[in-house]
């Protein structure tokens, strides 16, 4: 028992080096542990869960970018077949009738006109000479063809019966303007005066097709309605 007792604290001393570690030793083993042992991020998977899969909100999150794609491609549709749409109305007959858009070549047209019957159409016994070179000036083509086939007999009528006639337009409607051509429907006063006889009123509707040459209109057809 004695023998026993006096060897353990030899025992103890010979084995006590070899299980403590000095502070070197200590501090190299505390920073491989650091180092080894793996952060949250490296165990998290890259779907967010454990086994990988993805969650159950990801078809969720895809709706909106799928619904921004087809509206985008909607309104790519709609914006093409408006601007379809648009050259078609732009081309159309009634888009390409100046008297529905332009108030001014309108106004020239109707003035232009108006001013030509009034000279062609008013004459006395001793004027027909002026009715008929203002013809020259504001008749052309068949409209001229046509006056001139007449006026021998309305000079002859004029002079025999003393017949002063006076015209005078009081409303002229466009139907069609272009930039060279225009169709125009035209009322018309004239007042007869035969001398010793009383003056009388007869009312006339024209349809007249006018064209435009060196910047005037000149009416190239004359139709009675």
């Amino acid at each position: 028992m004695a023998t026993a007792t006096g060897a353990a604290p030899e025992a103890a001393e010979a084995t006590a080096p070899t299980g403590e570690a000095g502070p070197a030793e200590a501090s190299t083993e505390a920073e491989g542990t650091r180092e080894e042992r793996p952060g949250p991020a490296d165990d998290a998977p890259e779907s967010g869960h454990p086994d990988g899969s993805e969650p159950d909100d990801a078809p969720h999150r895809r709706w909106p970018r799928a619904l921004g794609v087809l509206l985008a491609l909607a309104l790519l549709v709609t914006g093409a077949a408006l601007y379809i749409e648009g050259r078609r109305l732009h081309d159309t007959p009634a888009t390409a009738n100046l008297a529905l858009t332009d108030t001014e070549a309108t106004a020239r047209v109707t003035g232009d006109v108006s001013n030509a019957l009034g000279r062609v159409f008013s004459y006395g016994p001793d004027s027909t000479a002026v009715a008929n070179a203002a013809a020259a000036e504001v008749l052309a083509g068949k409209a001229l063809q046509q006056y001139a086939a007449l006026f021998g007999q309305v000079e002859r009528q004029s002079a025999d019966q003393k017949l002063t006639l006076t015209t005078q337009v009081v409303r002229a409607g466009v139907i069609r303007l272009t930039g060279s051509s225009a169709r125009l429907l035209v009322f018309l006063d004239q007042v007869y005066e035969r001398r010793g006889r009383a003056a009388t009123t007869a009312t006339a509707q024209l349809a007249i097709t006018a064209e435009l040459h060196d910047g005037r209109w000149r009416i190239v057809g004359i139709g009675a309605l």
